[in-house]
C-alpha cells in the first residue's frame, strides 16, 4: 500500500531533497568565484551581509552567498570542506525542519552554515547541545569560525554570574544545554529588576540530537523549587511498614505500567500497623501518599538500574543517556523515599515556583531547527508538535555496514555467554568491538564476564562518564573493546584505527533491544560511518524486559518443545517482527505520555504567559504604573460592590460594604451608608473609586516621584510572585491528583482545564485585592526594596532537582500605626485588633 501511494503521490522526503539540491548547486557554482578572495575581503562579506539586511532584503535572499563564505572560510579556518550532503543539511535547518544526518556524516559542521547566515539579523542564534562537554568544545572548535568571519561566540555553561552570562546571551551565537536555557528563561521570569535578566527575545535555535532533547527528555518540566520542610519520620515509618509487604498477597506490580498498588490485605495491614480505622480517611491523605512512594522505591526503583548510591547520597542515572545526573532529585517525595530504603540520611521536600516543559519552551523561539541521526520514527511527533519536518539526508558515501539479523537465546545466561564468545573471537583477530547495553548492572556484568576470560577492555557507564570522550575516541583502535551505555558518547565520532578496515571496521554487539527504535539505531550507527565497513549484531533473550513486558511466553514454550538449548540461539525474522513491533507499542505510549504532559501544560502556559507578561510590564516601566494599580483597584472594588449588592436592593448589606473599604482602602469615617444609599451598584463603584483616587493622590506626594514608583512596584511584585508561586504549586498538586476523576467518568484533562481556570481567576482577583489593600494601607517607607519571595532556590528538570542550600521562605511584612485601620479588614483600629 505504502509502494503504491508512493508511486502516485511521489516520496515526499525526495521532493524536498531534489528542491534543496537546486540551492546546493547555486552555492557549488559560486565556490571559484570565492575562492579568489582576500582573507579581509572574505571577512569582509559580513558586514556586506548586515547591510544587505538592513536595507531590507531578506537573509533567504542571502542564503547562497552566505553558505558559499562559510564553505571557503571552514576550509581555510578548520581545513573542512563541507560537502554538498552537508550543504544540504544546512538549508533544511535553516528552513526550520529536522535534518537527519546519520552518524560521522559532519552535523556540527552542517550547522555552521544557518547559524551564521541567521547571525546576520544581529537577533542571536542559539545552538542546543545535550551535555555541557559537548557545548564547551563545539564553542571552541566552530568558534575559530565565527571569529574569523567577525561573529562573537558565546557558551552559556552552569555556575556562570549573572553578567557572564548576559555577555553569552549578547553574542552573535551562543552555545549551551536544553537546561540551561530553560531555566534561565524561568529565572528571569522571577527577577526583580530588567538589568537582571540575561536573555535577549527567543529568535532561532539549532538543536543538536534533538530527538533526545525534544523527544526523550519532554515527558517531565523544567522546574525552579523551593524547599517545604516536612518530617522525615513519616518516610522512615513508611518505609518500615512497606519492609513488611509480600507480593500479591498485600501488593500487586504491573511490569508493563511498572504500577503499584496495595491490595484489601496490604490495606487491612496498614491500618493495623499505624493504629488507624480507614486509610482513605482524608486525614491521612499524607500517609496514603507515603506508603504509595515507599512502595514505588522498594518495588520498581533498582539500585544500580535507576539510581546508585555515592557518598551517602542517591544519585539518579538518566535512564536514556546512562550518565550520572548528580545534584538532581526525584520529585513528590520518591527521592526521600529511595533515600529511607537505602538507609540514608532524608533531605528535604520543595515546592514548586515556576514551571514548563521543554515542548513550551522551545515553542516560543521564532524559528527551531534540529539535527541527529535517528529521528524518522519519531517524524509525526515533531510535526504535530514543533511544526517541524523530518528531512533524511543522504550520506556523503554509500553505507557498507552489515546490519545482522537478531540472534535470541532461551535464557539471559545464555545470551551473555554467547555475547563474551563472539567478543573474544574478535578480540584475537583485532578487530576492534563495542559493546551496547541498556543498564548499568549489565555493563558491569560483562565486565566482570570479560576479566575472567582475560579479555582487556574500558568500561562506559553512568560511574565513570568523565572519562567519555577519550574512551569513545579511541573505541575504533585495534583491539580496543568498549562497554558502553546504548546513549553514551552522542557527538563523538569513532574513528577506525589504522589497518581496522581490513578487519571488518568495527563491530557493534547489542545486548538488549532498548524501548525505543531510534536508541537502536544510534547504536547501529556507531560503526560504518564515512562508508567504513562495520558490523552489527544484537543479542537477545526471552528474558529481556522488552521480551518479557510484551509477550514471549509462546517462543519460549516453541523453543523448549524444540528441545533448544542455551547454546542455540533462533535467528527469526518473526521474532525481530515481533520485537520491533513491541517497540512501536512503547513508543506510542511514550508519545501519548508526552502529548498528554503537553496537554497539561498548555492550560500553565496560556496562565503563564500573562503572569510573565504582566511581570515585565512592571519592572520595565520608566514611567508611573498606577494606571496598573488603578485598574486593579477598580476590579477589586467592583468585586466588593457586586458582594455586597446582589439580589434585591433591600437586602443589600451597605453597612458591611463600607466596613470592608474602610478596613482594606479608606481610612475610617472617609465613607458613610448615605454616600452610596439610594445608587446603582456602577455609581457606587464610582464614589468608592473616586474617594480611593484622592487618597492615592495624597499618597503620592509624600515621596519623591521615583521613590512611591519603587514603593508601587515593591508591592506589585511582591504580590504576583507570592501569589503565582502559591498558584502554581497548587496547580502542580491538582494536576497530581486529578486522574481519580477518570473514576467518576469525568476527563481529567477537562476537569484541570475547568479548576485550573477558576484557580487563576480566583489568583488573579487575590492579587487585585491584596495590591489595592497594601498600595492603600501600607505605611510609605523610603528604604522599601524588592525582595524574593523565596530564596536560594532549586533548578529542577526531569522530574529532578539540583540540591542546593535550604531555602527559607520571605514573610512579607507591612508596616502599620497602632492607630490606623487593622489590614485584616475588620475596621478597627489596628492596637484594638490584630496589635493587641
Amino acid at each position: 500500500m505504502a509502494g503504491l501511494l508512493t508511486k502516485i503521490f511521489g516520496d515526499g522526503n525526495q521532493k524536498q531533497l531534489n528542491r534543496i539540491q537546486k540551492q546546493v548547486d547555486q552555492i557549488e557554482a559560486k565556490e571559484l568565484e570565492i575562492e579568489k578572495l582576500s582573507d579581509s575581503e572574505l571577512k569582509q562579506k559580513t558586514e556586506e551581509f548586515r547591510s544587505r539586511y538592513a536595507n531590507g532584503e531578506s537573509i533567504d535572499d542571502m542564503l547562497v552567498d552566505a553558505f558559499a563564505v562559510v564553505r571557503e572560510a571552514a576550509k581555510r579556518v578548520l581545513g573542512m570542506r563541507p560537502y554538498g550532503v552537508q550543504l544540504m543539511g544546512g538549508i533544511a535547518l535553516h528552513e526550520g525542519n529536522i535534518a537527519e544526518m546519520k552518524t560521522g556524516e559532519g552535523k556540527t559542521l552542517a550547522s555552521t552554515l544557518p547559524a551564521y547566515l541567521n547571525a546576520i539579523t544581529g537577533k542571536g542564534v542559539h545552538i542546543i547541545t545535550v551535555n555541557e562537554y559537548l557545548a564547551d568544545r563545539d564553542a571552541k572548535q566552530m568558534g575559530e569560525l565565527y571569529e574569523f568571519l567577525g561573529l562573537t561566540v558565546g557558551l552559556n555553561g552552569n555556575g556562570l554570574s549573572k553578567e557572564e552570562k548576559r555577555d553569552a546571551y549578547d553574542c552573535d551565537i551562543t552555545y549551551g544545554t536544553n537546561n540551561e536555557f530553560g531555566f534561565d528563561y524561568l529565572r528571569d521570569n522571577m527577577v526583580l529588576y530588567k538589568n537582571q535578566m540575561v536573555q535577549r527575545p527567543l529568535n532561532f535555535a539549532i538543536i543538536d540530537e534533538v530527538d533526545s532533547i525534544l523527544i526523550d527528555e519532554a515527558r517531565t518540566p523544567l522546574i525552579i523549587s523551593g524547599s517545604a520542610k516536612k518530617s522525615a519520620s513519616l518516610y522512615q515509618q513508611a518505609n518500615s511498614f512497606v519492609t513488611t509487604l509480600k507480593r500479591e498477597d498485600d501488593y500487586t506490580y504491573d511490569e508493563k505500567t511498572k504500577g503499584v498498588q496495595l491490595t484489601e490485605e496490604g490495606i487491612n495491614k496498614a491500618e493495623r500497623y499505624f493504629s488507624i480505622e480507614n486509610l482513605f480517611d482524608l486525614n491521612h491523605v499524607s500517609l496514603t501518599h507515603h506508603i504509595n512512594q515507599a512502595l514505588k522505591a522498594h518495588v520498581s526503583m533498582h539500585l544500580d538500574d535507576d539510581y546508585v548510591v555515592e557518598d551517602g547520597e542517591v544519585v539518579i542515572v538518566d535512564t536514556f543517556t546512562g550518565r550520572l545526573m548528580k545534584g538532581r532529585r526525584y520529585s513528590d517525595g520518591l527521592h526521600q523515599a529511595i533515600e529511607a530504603k537505602e538507609g540514608l540520611q532524608i533531605q528535604n521536600e520543595s515546592m514548586t515556583l515556576a514551571s514548563i516543559t521543554f515542548q513550551n519552551f522551545f515553542r516560543m523561539y521564532n524559528k527551531l531547527s534540529g539535527m541527529t541521526g535517528t529521528a524518522k520514527t519519531e517524524e509525526e511527533e515533531f510535526r504535530n508538535i514543533y511544526n517541524m519536518d523530518v528531512i533524511a539526508i543522504p550520506t556523503n558515501q554509500a553505507i557498507i555496514r552489515d546490519d545482522r539479523p537478531d540472534l535470541i537465546y532461551k535464557s539471559m545466561e545464555g545470551k551473555f555467554r554467547a555475547v563474551v564468545e563472539s567478543i573474544k573471537e574478535r578480540n584475537k583477530t583485532g578487530q576492534p568491538v563495542l559493546v551496547g547495553t541498556v543498564a548499568v548492572e549489565t555493563s558491569e556484568l560483562i565486565s566482570s564476564l570479560l576479566k575472567k576470560a582475560g579479555v582487556k577492555h574500558d568500561v562506559l557507564n553512568a560511574k565513570n562518564h568523565f572519562r567519555e570522550a577519550e574512551i569513545i575516541e579511541n573505541a575504533g583502535q585495534k583491539s580496543a573493546v568498549t562497554i558502553a551505555t546504548n546513549m553514551a558518547g552522542r557527538g563523538t565520532d569513532i574513528k577506525l584505527g589504522e589497518g581496522v578496515r581490513e578487519l571488518g571496521g568495527l563491530a557493534v554487539i547489542g545486548t538488549e533491544r532498548h524501548e525505543s527504535r531510534r536508541i537502536d539505531n544510534q547504536l547501529r550507527g556507531r560503526s560504518g560511518r564515512q562508508g567504513d565497513p562495520g558490523i552489527t549484531q544484537f543479542y537477545l533473550s526471552m528474558e529481556d524486559e522488552l521480551m518479557r513486558r510484551f509477550g514471549s511466553d509462546n517462543l519460549k514454550t516453541m523453543m523448549e518443545r524444540l528441545g533448544m538449548d542455551d547454546s542455540q540461539p533462533i535467528e527469526s525474522k518473526m521474532v525481530s517482527r515481533a520485537v520491533e513491533s513491541a517497540q512501536k507499542r512503547v513508543e506510542g505510549n511514550n508519545f501519548d505520555a508526552r502529548k498528554t504532559v503537553l496537554s497539561y501544560d498548555d492550560v500553565l502556559r496560556e496562565q503563564r504567559e500573562i503572569i510573565y507578561k504582566q511581570r515585565f510590564e512592571v519592572i520595565d516601566a520608566d514611567e508611573n504604573i498606577r494606571e496598573i494599580i488603578e485598574s486593579m483597584m477598580e476590579s477589586s472594588i467592583q468585586r466588593a460592590v457586586a458582594m455586597h449588592t446582589q439580589s434585591d436592593e433591600a437586602e443589600w448589606d451597605l453597612q458591611a460594604l463600607v466596613e470592608y473599604v474602610h478596613g482594606n482602602l479608606l481610612d475610617q469615617e472617609a465613607l458613610s451608608v448615605n454616600d452610596v444609599k439610594g445608587k446603582t451598584p456602577e455609581e457606587i463603584s464610582e464614589v468608592i473609586l473616586h474617594k480611593v483616587r484622592e487618597k492615592y493622590d495624597e499618597k503620592s506626594t509624600e515621596l519623591a516621584p521615583d521613590q512611591f514608583q519603587e514603593f508601587q512596584k515593591v508591592i506589585v511584585l511582591r504580590t504576583v510572585d507570592s501569589k503565582w508561586m502559591d498558584h502554581i504549586d497548587q496547580m502542580d498538586q491538582l494536576r497530581q491528583g486529578i486522574h481519580l476523576r477518570a473514576y467518576g467518568q469525568n476527563d481529567p484533562l477537562r476537569e484541570y482545564q475547568l479548576e485550573g481556570f477558576a484557580m487563576f481567576e480566583d489568583m488573579i482577583a487575590n492579587i487585585e485585592d491584596d495590591v489595592a489593600k497594601y498600595i492603600m494601607k501600607a505605611q510609605i517607607r523610603e528604604n522599601l526594596q524588592r525582595e524574593e519571595v523565596v530564596k536560594n532556590t532549586t533548578a529542577v528538570t526531569g522530574g529532578q532537582e539540583e540540591k542546593k542550600k535550604a531555602k527559607k521562605p520571605f514573610v512579607k511584612t507591612v508596616t502599620v500605626g497602632r492607630n490606623d485601620p487593622c489590614p485584616c479588614g475588620s475596621g478597627k483600629k489596628y492596637k484594638n485588633c490584630h496589635g493587641k
